[in-house]
């Protein structure tokens, strides 16, 4: 099951209290203060875990509690601190604080460790506050309580390379066809009905991921359909390929407008996304007369004003397909990922 939304909460274990307690030693009969201190309460992070790729397991499981840190004893000893509790989840894992709505920090790294709830600070016991002018002191200060929070989840995938089109437009198939995915192919709407990652491999070092998420249609970006759910899904992508039926219709006009729709879906779910490098690919051109594909294509472009690159395959018999991966793979090396801090520095140099 594919599930990328979880709400959970969070809360971090208390500190131990600090002790009160006095020596008695046989030939010290009246010995001071030796209370410990308490432990420190455990903290709960949140860490990648680059063998999940669902939210699922927060479904069963919704609260999480770090330990509580020891209280101290007699004799100066202090108590254990408590053990930190971590929560695994998939790369690409937006964290937000369910209350304020705050985006707290994502999860893009396979060693990344996120603090979202503090542990409770030690309590204080008696021995430290002996001085000169209180030699039997009786204070002591408690444990502090651990951070608690409401928790937000959101799963966004992490791929190189997105897929985009109407319902039927063939993303599925041509996944199959260049990567190791196994996305359910069919002939009706809708045969996509959650995201799939598929991989890419060229050569020895050389690949790269593609997300194929459920078709769109005119107005998932105000809810319609299943593509509202999934848009998300494209934003940590860096190229999309815009997947077109070619033999859908006899009339290139009705392909145009098909084009458009995207556009347009694109554009009012995210600007940024809608203004990311993508291609234009023709597929299925083999369900069209050999006579006809040049054609039909270059009115196509012409047609939809197409200025970008574009491509005509067949994921089905995997014409054009060696090509569009390999322009894909040099595109993704000639523009690497750029991370923020990499940004921020550029910016203050210049």
């Amino acid at each position: 099951m594919f599930v990328d939304e979880a709400k959970i909460s969070v809360e971090a274990g208390k500190g131990g209290a600090g002790c009160l307690s006095f020596r008695r030693e046989k030939h010290t009969p009246r010995g001071g203060p030796d209370g410990g201190d308490g432990g420190t309460g455990g903290s709960v992070y949140i860490v990648a875990d680059s063998h999940l790729n669902t939210l699922a397991d927060f479904q069963h499981r919704r609260t999480y509690h770090a330990l509580n840190g020891r209280p101290g004893s007699g004799r100066n000893a202090t108590g254990r601190d408590g053990d930190d509790l971590a929560v695994p989840v998939p790369l690409g894992t937006m964290i937000y604080d369910a209350d304020t709505r705050e985006l707290i920090d994502e999860i893009t790294r396979p060693d990344q460790r996120v603090l979202v709830a503090a542990g409770g600070s030690n309590g204080v016991g008696n021995a430290r506050f002996k001085s000169s002018t209180n030699r039997s002191p009786r204070k002591t200060i408690p444990g502090g309580a651990g951070e608690a929070r409401a928790l937000r989840l959101e799963l966004r995938l992490l791929a190189d390379v997105g897929l985009v089109g109407l319902p039927n437009a063939g993303k599925s198939s041509l996944i199959r066809k260049v990567t190791n995915a196994h996305p359910k192919v069919a002939d009706y709407p809708f045969t996509t009905l959650k995201p799939s990652l598929g991989v890419v491999a060229l050569d020895y070092g050389r690949s790269y991921t593609i997300a194929d998420i459920p078709g769109l249609i005119e107005g998932a970006s105000a809810g319609s359909g299943l593509g509202i759910q999934f848009l998300k899904h494209l934003t940590h992508t860096r190229l999309l390929f815009h997947i077109v039926d070619i033999s859908a219709a006899h009339d290139p006009a009705s392909l145009v407008e098909s084009i458009t729709t995207i556009e347009n879906e694109l554009e009012q779910f995210d600007q940024e996304l809608a203004s990311r490098e993508r291609w234009l690919v023709l597929n299925k051109i083999d369900l069209v007369p050999t006579a006809e594909q040049q054609e039909r294509a270059r009115e196509i472009l012409s047609l939809s004003g197409w200025t970008g690159k574009w491509f005509v395959v067949s994921a089905m018999t995997g014409t054009g397909c060696k090509k569009l991966i390999g322009n894909g793979m040099t595109w993704l090396e000639e523009n690497p990922l750029r991370r923020p801090q990499e940004d921020a520095l550029e910016e203050a140099v210049l």
